[in-house]
């Protein structure tokens, strides 16, 4: 049959799929085609094809922005390797929904609907203007990946000597791994050598906190600064004050956290003085809301800094932007539905705005899924692995939040435990919500309403 007959099936199949589907099968494509050109002899340093396992985790990594892996980035990918790993890293960071519809605005100039609804479905950006929308994506992705490149070379070139080549190829590569929320570092030992070093990580973690913030938060940044310089006045949205009022909240008490129970810890913090102490605590705050990157052995760390760095992970960071968890939103909903439920409110408030049964109930969904989903994982887990359990809870929450710290059970798991973590990669970048949107036939309006009865609770 020609090409241009089996066309026309497959777009009308893609017209009557739900954008929330595609969006799953669209992430599935590129793992496939991820672990397809990784399996490929030229992408490992040695010239043999890696083994399908290693290819399908890393792709799923990569697409997923999680930063997971059975192998050493640095060493064991060839060239060619390192790019496909990068090129996944940042089609995942952008939203491969988002890619897709700007190369077709691109090339053919405009959208159509049910491309505009996809991207919709990725990007929870909810605004009328997609076209405007997606060159602000790509604005701030390039300008933030570059700015962040250009200070990590000049620190690689000037300060560690590095050949002006290489350091440019460390500097886009952790420019791109830090925005996209990936944690993915060339080095051996992630971050290690650069512990003391503010120059260099301090970049990074900037950048990992604009991606994490979301680009709704940023759009909405820059267009209160113009706004505020025509008219003098711009009011901030309920979505931005709580975005950033919860990741302050959450960085703050990560590094209070980190710090308390790090200090004197031998082999983690032990040995630095009060300024890399600092700098490593807020470090290790930042990148735990999803970036992955690290600094000091993270298995070493105390069990009570492994539980908090664990509910950081889950959290996650804000919505439509590369970080993954349950997001820092849906955590204040939550806390505001809490705190109206204990002062007899019937319903729930944050910043002089009312918030919907509907925006609650969806908060409560997305949290109890994720629950249920990262316990039944971790429990797995337990069954397979000889292991502590904080280290097992840990390295659920980090595949499932798609963080990408390592506690040292990835890479000595067997292939049933690597294949449970690549499941909770692909879930946490795609989310429970899209997920269950994706599985779901369609919605059925609800034509009556049964008696009211209230059952006992507590």
């Amino acid at each position: 049959m020609p090409v241009a007959h089996l066309a026309i099936p497959l777009r009308r199949l893609l017209a009557q799929t739900h954008p929330a589907r595609l969006v799953v099968l669209a992430l599935a494509l590129a793992i496939v085609l991820g672990t397809v050109l990784l399996k490929l002899p030229v992408a490992s340093a040695q010239g043999e094809s890696p083994s399908l396992l290693t290819a399908l985790f890393t792709a799923t990594s990569g697409v997923c922005v999680t930063g997971l892996f059975l192998v050493d980035t640095g060493t064991y990918w060839s060239g060619f390797g390192d790019t496909v790993v990068l090129a996944l890293v940042q089609i995942g960071g952008f939203g491969i929904m988002t890619l897709a519809s700007l190369l077709a605005l691109l090339v053919a100039g405009k959208l159509r609907l049910r491309t505009a609804l996809s991207l919709d479905t990725e990007t929870s950006a909810g605004s009328g203007d997609i076209r405007r929308l997606l060159l602000r994506v790509a604005l701030i992705t390039v300008t933030v990946e570059a700015v962040t490149a250009l200070l990590l070379t000049a620190r690689l070139a000037l300060h560690y000597q590095e050949p002006l080549g290489e350091a440019l190829y460390h500097g886009v590569f952790h420019a791109i791994s830090a925005f996209n929320n990936a944690g993915l570092s060339p080095y051996p030992g992630n971050l290690t050598p650069f512990a003391h070093d503010p120059w260099t990580l301090l970049p990074i973690a900037l950048a990992a906190l604009l991606g994490g913030l979301g680009f709704p938060v940023i759009i909405e940044l820059l267009r209160a600064r113009a706004t505020r310089r025509e008219r003098g006045f711009h009011r901030w949205s309920l979505h931005l004050r709580l975005t950033l009022a919860t990741s302050a909240l959450l960085l703050v008490g990560g590094t209070a956290l980190t710090l308390a129970f790090e200090w004197s810890n031998a082999e983690t913090f032990g040995s630095f003085g009060v300024g890399g102490k600092l700098l490593n605590a807020f470090f290790h705050s930042t990148v735990a809301r999803t970036a992955g990157f690290n600094t000091t052995d993270i298995a070493a760390m105390e069990p009570e800094t492994l539980l908090g760095t664990s509910l950081l992970m889950f959290v996650g960071g804000g919505s439509a932007g590369t970080a993954g968890g349950i997001k820092v939103t849906t955590v204040a909903v939550l806390g505001a539905a809490v705190l109206a439920e204990v002062n007899g409110q019937r319903e729930a408030q944050l910043f002089g705005r009312r918030l919907t049964a509907e925006v609650v109930r969806q908060a409560l969904t997305v949290t109890l899924l994720s629950v249920a989903l990262v316990t039944v994982a971790a429990i797995a887990l337990m069954a397979v692995l000889e292991a502590r359990a904080e280290l097992v809870i840990f390295t659920a929450v980090s595949a499932f939040g798609t963080a990408g710290l390592h506690s040292g059970l990835v890479r000595e798991s067997p292939a049933s435990c690597q294949l449970i973590i690549i499941a909770l990669m692909f879930i946490g970048r795609v989310g429970p919500i899209t997920l269950v949107s994706a599985l779901a036939l369609r919605a059925r309006p609800q034509r009556y309403r049964l008696p009211a009865e209230r059952p006992i609770i507590g």
